[in-house]
């Protein structure tokens, strides 16, 4: 005989008030944190203007129903599209995402924080204008950079220990969540309608990672971003209507997340919520490409300077080895065609294939114009991986968060190289001194690609000094960018 159900109301997980908690009530003293969501700002937004290039992107940009006017709405960058923050946030998120060249955290799960901005930046700049036209203040900058701070943390902080896709879903779940609380406060509501807001993220539908993998890889991983963070703005919204929550969204014996989506298993911390994940971020300066590869195109670039030196070629070459870390093979080790540009970025192959024949690896190299060259195919199928044991430790090492790859080549006449190794790539904490003038000049060149030379000097004279940038309103901002 069944047993009779309990319908007795329940607290919120802990898990949920701890993120409630963090995003009302946290105050954020690291001037590392706030430097870095200053740098992370414009790398993003830098990320989306170069997007702005590639047509499969901008076909996505502007209202659902074409000619959607909306009074105050939000602007998205780059372009003339003013709309609804919802709308909005999905167009800045697919955006920021397009080209796999925003941040990166890396752990037991890893995903790309600055993802978040696309609701952050949405809601803020709808907030000001709406401010403005009723009289009020509007938000400032500052509240964008905590905003950032806060997401970055809510989303790394649970990747650190839990494994997401090893139950087969994305990762742009933890954007979901991170941005329906930093939004949620935003937006002004209470500690009991942010609760309901956290829960009905954890509720909601998360997305599989089938679109990132063989042989379904395709250009949803590069709008996924941009369709959690404007899902978690609609949800934030729904909560501020009073729309009610799922205390035990998580925890629910049979119907909660943790029994249908995560084997039983919950969630492990390792430390509580801060500005770690802000300061130790990882920003794709060099390369537009899936971070465990990052250390492997730096060493491919100096291996082909090298053979530049020695008068060789790839046609010379025998075979590639790549000494590597286990989440490397897992996610980026691919044999086989590759049909799109999406599933180019994801193929380490592919990766270092470019840069040993070309000296170079750039957004446009995961076209079909450069991809139909079958030089590198051929040099695909001599590129080897194996896992070193000592390096997955180090890329799991709190200490150390290597991403640490290893290049061999070997020759067809006998000789071979040295083998190259870099352990942390130039957007590491590590290498911050050495990568933020390098940030800045990528953020330059991606300026140029959108606006004349008067508009990027007067973005660029509101953007690099932080102060000033803190105390301008969003909206102001957001209007240096209107193409």
């Amino acid at each position: 005989m069944s047993q009779p159900i309990t319908n007795l109301r329940v607290e919120f997980d802990q898990e949920i008030v701890d993120i409630v908690d963090y995003v009302m009530n946290y105050q954020i003293d690291s001037s590392v944190a706030w430097n870095t969501a200053h740098y992370c700002l414009l790398d993003t937004l830098g990320c989306g203007l170069e997007a702005l290039e590639y047509p499969a992107c901008k076909k996505l940009m502007g209202p659902i129903v074409p000619g959607t006017v909306v009074p105050n709405g939000a602007k998205v960058p780059g372009t003339q599209f003013q709309l609804d923050p919802v709308q909005a946030a999905f167009n800045i998120g697919a955006m920021i995402r397009w080209l796999d060249f925003n941040d990166t955290w890396l752990a037991a799960e890893w995903g790309h924080p600055s993802d978040n901005l696309g609701g952050i930046l949405a809601v803020a700049d709808w907030l000001s204008r709406n401010a403005v036209a009723a009289g009020k203040a509007p938000l400032t900058m500052q509240k964008v950079l905590a905003g950032m701070i806060k997401a970055h943390e809510i989303q790394g902080c649970i990747a650190l220990e839990n494994a997401f896709n090893k139950v087969g879903l994305d990762h742009v779940l933890l954007v979901k969540v991170a941005s329906t609380a930093v939004v949620a406060e935003m937006l002004g509501l209470s500690r009991d309608e942010i609760l309901n807001a956290v829960s009905l993220a954890w509720v909601d539908g998360q997305s599989l990672r089938t679109y990132r993998h063989a042989p379904n890889t395709g250009t949803r991983k590069s709008w996924a971003a941009g369709d959690a963070t404007s899902r978690a703005v609609r949800l934030a919204l729904m909560a501020q209507t009073g729309e009610m929550g799922y205390p035990t969204a998580l925890t629910a014996k049979t119907w909660g997340f943790y029994d249908v989506s995560f084997k039983g298993e919950t969630f492990r911390f390792q430390r509580p919520y801060g500005s770690y994940v802000m300061e130790n971020v990882l920003f794709k300066i060099s390369f537009p490409a899936e971070f465990h590869s990052q250390t492997a195109v730096e060493a491919a670039m100096t291996l082909h300077q090298k053979m530049a030196t020695a008068g060789k070629t790839a046609a010379d070459i025998e075979r590639v080895t790549i000494r590597t870390h286990e989440a490397c093979i897992r996610i980026i080790d691919k044999k086989g065609p590759l049909t799109n540009p999406a599933d180019r970025d994801h193929c380490i192959q592919y990766m270092v294939a470019i840069p040993l024949l070309f000296g170079r690896l750039t957004a446009a190299d995961y076209e079909e114009n450069i991809a139909c060259d079958p030089r590198i195919d051929i040099l695909r199928a001599k590129t080897h991986c194996h896992e070193d044991p000592a390096f997955t430790r180090d890329y799991h090492d709190p200490q150390k968060r290597s991403i640490a790859n290893a290049l061999t080549v070997e020759f067809s006449d006998g000789s071979r190289f040295e083998e190259v190794v870099v352990e942390y790539p130039i957007g590491h904490a590590r290498r911050r001194e050495e990568g933020i003038p390098l940030l800045i000049e990528k953020f330059k060149t991606n300026l140029a690609r959108q606006f004349p030379a008067r508009q990027q000097q007067r973005i660029l004279e509101a953007s690099l000094d932080r102060q000033r940038l803190e105390q301008m309103p969003v909206n102001a901002f957001l209007d240096l960018f209107v193409i």
